[in-house]
């Protein structure tokens, strides 16, 4: 960092301590405030309604979204909060959203806001439909490798880093390294929690700007049917350390035909929230890897009753105070599909770059391309050139919601499998998808023309005059 760099750092650093301190002594008065503040620092970059919905939400005491800020401020250590603020406020939120922008136009490909990477493969348990449960010990990535990803990302404007696997946290050392190493980055792992013990909570409080997704599936008899005996209650007592150590944390949901009733009932959000998670990530399941049960992938049914409960969830009035969202059904808000680098992709834990954790097929590797060098072949340019796969977002995938589209991309680019044990053709993945494709074709255009959507201002390939 230079040194004006540092000194916005600073700047921001004690404005963030003095602003926390502020709002705890008299919340009614001074969110308003500290909103006016923030539109007057960043209100450049983002739309103005935006702000003006912050004004209304901290203005109204039955707001579940002034709760869920009032629950961060007074729960969660303060300096985890202010570390927080400037690794995904300062670094990703204002510098990386502008640096990511001008290198779009500048290169002419996509510019990832968020990358995933996958230290290993390895992972000490076992989940029923799960890909990487097949991988064993067989790759790794090292410090250096990831630490160089991130160098590089930085240069384009990414400040966002996800670990999957596998599970992250067996190289927990390494990811506590980098988070020391990169201070304006902020990290975060999808993890099994079974490896969360009180040192490396005192580990991510020092650092400050690395969060954890907890992996839980509903009830304990549905979570511990799919994820094997015991696992509810160890993600249970990781949450609880996590709550009592004032650090802040989400949720990681894989919802299937089978838990949908249980992952979105009350009794669960509720639990979570006691429990003090503040963020939910759900994610359709998707039948990857030859040993994938298609039977798990959501129904139609499943899929529309999400996309109510989702936005029933975050009505400021009908909601509960945690932030949820699912990549399949939020597709609006993002304009579509944000794999193959648009808003992110995915780093497997042999160094190939994927476009998307789900979909494994590759022409590139961090161990003889730049991931400049990655954006800009052949593989990462189809995806550019035809997203949106569909102008209804509420289709967004090219394997799952459009499998001729990723038949075609793959066909065209001749990328092969990166499957670490048995490659898998694009005609036998996308096979697995056609019926599902079919099925919610017609109810989610009956869905998204009978609904209002956001217009989410991204740009595509195809807007360019050019």
């Amino acid at each position: 960092m230079n040194f004006k760099d540092k000194a916005q750092r600073a700047f921001v650093s004690s404005g963030t301590k003095r602003l926390i301190k502020y709002v705890k002594r008299d919340p009614d008065r001074n969110l308003p405030k500290v909103v006016n503040f923030a539109e007057r620092f960043v209100g450049k970059i983002f739309p103005s309604g935006n702000f003006e919905k912050m004004r209304n939400a901290v203005n109204d005491p039955e707001n579940v979204w002034r709760d869920l800020v009032l629950r961060i401020v007074n729960e969660t250590d303060e300096d985890v909060i202010r570390k927080m603020t400037l690794s995904f406020g300062l670094g990703a939120g204002l510098h990386g959203t502008k640096a990511v922008r001008e290198n779009r136009d500048k290169y002419r490909c996509n510019i990832p806001w968020l990358i995933l990477m996958d230290p290993t493969s390895a992972c000490n348990k076992s989940c029923e439909g799960c890909w990487s449960a097949k991988y064993g010990f067989t790759s790794t990535l090292s410090f250096e490798e990831m630490d160089d990803v991130v160098r590089q990302g930085k240069e384009l404007g990414t400040h966002l880093y996800m670990f999957t696997g596998g599970e992250p946290l067996i190289k927990k050392d390494e990811i506590i390294a980098l988070c020391k190493k990169h201070p304006d980055c902020v990290f975060l792992c999808f993890t099994n929690a079974t490896l969360i013990g009180q040192k490396f909570c005192d580990e991510v409080k020092q650092v400050g700007n690395f969060t954890m997704m907890l992996s839980i599936e509903g009830s304990p008899e549905i979570n511990d049917s799919r994820r094997g005996e015991g696992s509810y209650r160890s993600t249970m007592d990781a949450m609880k350390l996590l709550k009592e150590n004032r650090l802040l944390f989400g949720i990681s949901v894989c919802y299937t035909s089978e838990n949908v009733s249980s992952v979105t009932s009350d009794e669960f959000i509720d639990l979570m929230v006691e429990n003090g998670a503040r963020i939910g990530m759900y994610f359709a399941y998707m039948p990857v890897g030859k040993d994938a049960v298609t039977h798990l992938i959501p129904t139609p049914e499943n899929r529309k009753f999400m996309y109510s409960w989702l936005r029933r969830m975050r009505d400021p009035k009908t909601g509960k105070p945690i932030f949820v969202f699912d990549f399949q059904d939020d597709g609006e808000y993002v304009g579509g599909c944000i794999a193959g680098g648009r808003r992110y992709f995915h780093i497997n834990s042999a160094g190939d770059i994927e476009p998307c954790v789900f979909i494994h097929y590759s022409d590139s590797n961090i161990r003889k391309d730049t991931l400049l060098e990655a954006l800009r072949k052949p593989l990462f340019m189809a995806y550019y050139k035809n997203q949106p796969f569909n102008d209804n977002h509420l289709r967004p995938c090219p394997m799952l919601e459009n499998p001729d589209c990723l038949r075609k991309i793959i066909r065209e680019t001749n990328a092969p499998s990166t499957d670490l044990v048995s490659p898998e053709s694009v005609d036998d993945l996308c096979a697995k998808c056609d019926k599902f494709a079919a099925d919610w074709k017609d109810e989610a255009d009956k869905l998204w023309n009978s609904t209002k959507h956001p217009d989410p201002k991204t740009q595509y390939y195809r807007d360019y005059k050019a």
